[in-house]
């Protein structure tokens, strides 16, 4: 989060916390607590405490299912936050990517070790950019060295902070636009020589998902959203408003006179993060989705194992990176799977255990308060009672 690529906030925000997890929890805590959740609500409350507008949550295990919302969803009307909320859910966006090749290349209709050259010809090009040297795998667990287009100074200005949000919120981009941002800038690294996150990545993944089957949106509709019945799941396309029931997100937008100015950024135009991030979902949909992803309801069992195939994320060293999900070493000793997302007004994580039986996803409307993010999982994951 110190960098404030909102989009994918969470990775930077665990980063930042991370030396804390050890501290804690124990061995000895990784038993869960049979019924309550009152370690979860004490943490999520502690996050609508420290600046968080609201929470949404929800988690699933073998007791059942609890839902709690804390804080409020409009801090004009001081409604509050619902338990079925819809949100946008950013690089969460990934992982149903990510499951759609996969599902695909079961089906041999493409390879992961196919050149991005192959499906997308002449696009990754320019500037030492080479889509003939970068394999679909590559662009699934971050190892192209693609320069992220989010990171690029003048777009970062221009869409994400103060008054250049404010001015092009409703900017219809096409993914052209975004990828020229970042092929005008030399890869980072050589591809495979090490994992760095990127939205560019995704971007090409959701446009290699077109170029094999029908549009984007239409894969994830028909592979996974309807056969799951997640009836909270939608693309956004070229609207600038999530469907209702919804609370209002919330940004720091960093103006330099006002660095504490809060602003209301629920609208803006779906297509600025088409197919890395847009989108929109309840903790109930994700829940149900990740639970079905591990327990195999998605994928076969090889195509399953590639996706839980990881490679080292240097920048958080208790996570690893698989294809469109992430592997994370609790500090009670519990390996959880999940991802975050975080896009301008809300912050996102998901998370399961890898035998499916136990899902954890909560939102924040606010996306600049990030303290309680890895409190909020150790306590569920691993706090007893």
């Amino acid at each position: 989060m110190t960098k404030r690529t909102r989009p994918r906030a969470g990775l930077v925000a665990l980063a930042a916390v991370v030396m804390t997890a050890t501290a804690l929890t124990s061995p000895a805590q990784a038993a869960r607590h049979a019924a309550g959740h009152e370690a979860t609500r004490t943490a999520i409350e502690a996050a609508v405490e420290a600046g968080v507008p609201g929470v949404t949550a929800e988690a699933r295990d073998t007791d059942g299912v609890w839902r709690t919302a804390v804080g409020v969803g409009d801090l004009r009307t001081g409604a509050p936050r619902g338990v079925r909320d819809r949100f946008r859910v950013g690089s969460i966006t990934n992982t149903f990517v990510a499951t759609v090749l996969l599902q695909m290349a079961a089906e041999r209709k493409l390879s992961l070790d196919d050149s991005v050259e192959q499906h997308l010809p002449g696009v990754v090009a320019g500037n030492g950019n080479d889509g003939r040297t970068i394999t679909v795998r590559q662009l699934l667990n971050h190892t192209s060295g693609l320069y992220d287009y989010v990171s690029e100074p003048a777009y970062y200005r221009k869409y994400l902070l103060g008054d250049g949000f404010l001015r092009h919120r409703f900017d219809t981009l096409a993914p052209g636009q975004r990828l020229a941002v970042a092929f005008s800038h030399p890869p980072l690294f050589r591809p495979g020589a090490r994992h760095a996150f990127s939205h560019t990545n995704d971007l090409l993944a959701a446009l290699i998902v077109e170029k094999t089957g029908s549009s984007y949106e239409d894969e994830v509709r028909r592979r996974i959203v309807e056969p799951l019945g997640l009836r909270a799941t939608s693309h956004p396309g070229t609207g600038t408003l999530p469907p209702r029931p919804s609370g209002r997100g919330y940004s720091k937008l960093f103006f330099d006179t006002l660095p504490d100015r809060i602003d209301d950024v629920t609208a803006f135009q779906g297509s600025q993060v088409w197919g890395d991030g847009d989108i929109i979902s309840s903790a109930r949909d994700l829940n149900r989705f990740y639970r079905a992803l591990m327990r195999g309801k998605l994928l076969p069992p090889r195509q399953l194992a590639e996706l839980k195939t990881t490679v080292v994320n240097p920048d958080l060293p208790i996570s690893s990176y698989g294809l469109g999900i992430e592997r994370l070493e609790m500090g009670c000793g519990e390996t959880i799977w999940y991802h975050d997302g975080g896009t301008v007004g809300s912050l996102t994580f998901v998370a399961t255990t890898e035998d499916g039986r136990h899902q954890f996803t909560f939102n924040y409307n606010g996306d600049w308060e990030v303290s309680q993010l890895l409190p909020t999982l150790n306590a569920e994951f691993c706090d007893g009672e």
